[in-house]
């Protein structure tokens, strides 16, 4: 039987009046605006900001950037569990792990687990950023943007 000629019937909405994929870009934007959260929160609390500005010296970036780094992640966060300019906020922010691929995570090698942190994570993050700039706000947005 050819693919081309099969239709899936409707799939039944989980939420009644709410459509899976909204659901599913929803759950997205919320997890990723969490981890965006956690990832500024402990730049800030933990590490310290004087603290995050002296590692991002020692890896050869200006200690500045931290700053910027730590203020996208918790704006950035925010904007996306609110659903506030969800596609531009999402794209903003892959050149955040970009730039944690190319350091510190790149020159630990391709697996999270090894030492040092390799890039697999921030690059799977930077591609889920993608998918949700793509998808698009979801339901339950502040801000829901035109598709």
């Amino acid at each position: 039987m050819s693919n081309a000629n099969h239709h899936n019937p409707p799939q039944s909405p989980v939420i009644p009046g709410v459509a899976n994929a909204d659901l599913a870009a929803t759950i997205l934007r919320v997890a990723l605006g969490i981890l965006f959260i956690a990832h500024g929160w402990l730049k800030l609390a933990i590490f310290t900001p004087a603290g995050t500005a002296a590692f991002f010296e020692s890896l050869g970036f200006p200690g500045a950037l931290a700053y910027l780094v730590m203020a996208a992640e918790l704006a950035g966060g925010v904007a996306l569990i609110l659903g506030v300019w969800t596609r531009w906020v999402s794209l903003a922010l892959v050149p955040v792990l970009l730039g944690s691929i190319y350091a510190p995570h790149g020159a630990a090698g391709f697996f999270f687990s090894n030492e040092g942190g390799g890039w697999e994570y921030p690059a799977f993050w930077a591609i889920t950023l993608v998918v949700q700039a793509l998808l698009g706000d979801g339901a339950y947005a502040l801000k829901r943007s035109r598709n």
